[in-house]
């Protein structure tokens, strides 16, 4: 059994004060993906025995950022998905393994008065666009903070959300567009009716009355979806206002 896990962290030197070197040990896990790292080269030195570790830094200090730690070496690692106006801010690190890629993302969140909506759009369209074109090669597997609520069943209150950034229609509809180009949700696909979310505001207590959104995602080809073993969402574990996500995938037979 591989697994994987998936975390946006919310600045990864606030999260090791709050224990992410402890929940990194306590979960094993083969891939250790990280979304919202906040932080460049030299500002933490992290590293865990056993694992080699991947990093894209926004140029912007403080912002973004994504990593990967894992227990296997990659045939090959990409930053960025090759278009410029994508790739200063550190949201995508692909690894090409034997049998399949990986790809860690934090997607770009639509903000206040969707004022980065339009940008999100193009970026939806690139990022697929990207992703399509690995899977032609091999199977895909994407993790990582995704920005979106899918269906209504993700989101505690979706009436109110509705025109707020990550469960607007176009969001929404971007997701089910990539669904449709042959991909699966795998915790949605295993779990129909379960109601559990990833993240929860930091404002009115939404946490501890569980008022959250499921935004963090496995994703992976259709043919890899025979593979998936289970799809974990980790509500217990505290550090950040996102929670960890888990994938656990049936090796081939060797």
């Amino acid at each position: 059994m591989m697994k994987l896990v998936s975390w946006n962290v919310n600045g990864l030197r606030a999260c090791e004060g709050k224990g992410f070197s402890e929940v990194f040990r306590a979960m094993d896990a083969d891939f250790f993906c990280l979304q919202e790292t906040k932080m460049q080269e030299g500002q933490l030195d992290l590293a865990f025995e056993g694992y080699d570790s991947y990093w894209n830094w926004a140029e912007k200090k403080g912002y973004s950022g994504t990593a990967i730690f894992t227990r296997h070496k990659p045939l090959s690692v990409t930053r960025g998905i090759g278009i410029d106006e994508h790739d200063h801010e550190g949201r995508v690190i692909t690894l090409e393994m034997e049998d399949f890629y990986l790809v860690c993302v934090y997607v770009p969140n639509s903000q206040d008065g969707l004022k980065r909506l339009d940008y999100r759009m193009r970026w939806e369209d690139d990022f697929q666009d990207y992703v399509q074109r690995l899977d032609q090669k091999k199977p895909v597997v994407v993790c990582g903070d995704l920005n979106v609520a899918h269906e209504e069943i993700d989101i505690k209150n979706p009436k109110t959300n509705r025109h707020n950034a990550g469960f607007t229609d176009e969001e929404r509809a971007k997701f089910s567009q990539w669904l449709g180009r042959g991909f699966k949700d795998t915790f949605r696909t295993l779990y129909p009716e379960q109601v559990t979310y990833s993240w929860w505001s930091y404002r009115f207590q939404a946490r501890q009355k569980n008022a959250g959104w499921r935004i963090d995602y496995f994703v992976v080809s259709e043919r890899l979806m025979e593979r998936v073993a289970d799809a974990r969402i980790h509500t217990d574990v505290l550090g950040s206002d996102h929670c960890p996500v888990e994938l656990d995938l049936q090796l081939p037979a060797s």
